[in-house]
């Protein structure tokens, strides 16, 4: 881990106790293998969304130069979102590299800055979950059923995933 920065690591720590002490809204972490620079999250789905209900699970992965650049996000668990992948990946503003967007879609103030902590990078995602992003898609399939379908296809689609994260906590196939 000599190639880990101290600063990063002490952060983690820190945010890490924090949690565990005072627990969070929303959502649960933990270490992974005690790696502070990999995490596993349950994120509850939101009430009074599609996701009410669901356990979803995802791991934070963060880069050596944490805190000044952002972790990667992604659900282990099936997602059906504008805003996530079909691979799991998270694509939301606060998690993309900081500085102006060469596409200039998103300015430099909605992208990553290091006073983001793990809890506001996922209350962040608990906020997507209600409010995605449909004009800048990293699942264009759930985009299109986001616009013409929302109350249909896409509620489908997202009880579907949120049956599946029930069977998994409870080791149901």
């Amino acid at each position: 881990m000599a190639a880990r920065n101290t600063q990063g690591m002490l952060l983690l720590s820190t945010e890490l106790a924090k949690l565990m002490k005072e627990g969070a809204e929303g959502f649960s972490a933990g270490l992974v293998n005690d790696d502070p620079f990999k995490w596993e999250v349950a994120v509850y789905g939101p009430p009074d969304t599609f996701y009410e209900g669901g356990v979803f699970k995802a791991t934070l992965t963060f880069p050596k130069e944490y805190p000044n650049r952002p972790p990667k996000m992604k659900f282990m668990s099936k997602m059906w979102h504008p805003n996530i992948a079909k691979d799991g990946a998270v694509c939301i503003s606060i998690l993309h590299d900081p500085g102006e967007d060469s596409w200039g879609y998103e300015s430099a103030d909605e992208r990553w800055k290091p006073v983001h902590s793990v809890e506001s990078i996922i209350l962040s995602v608990i906020s997507m979950l209600s409010e995605g992003n449909d004009e800048s898609p990293a699942n264009v399939d759930a985009a299109v059923e986001w616009r013409k379908d929302y109350q249909g296809a896409y509620k489908k689609h997202v009880f579907e995933t949120v049956k599946l994260s029930q069977q998994d906590l409870l080791g149901e196939d």
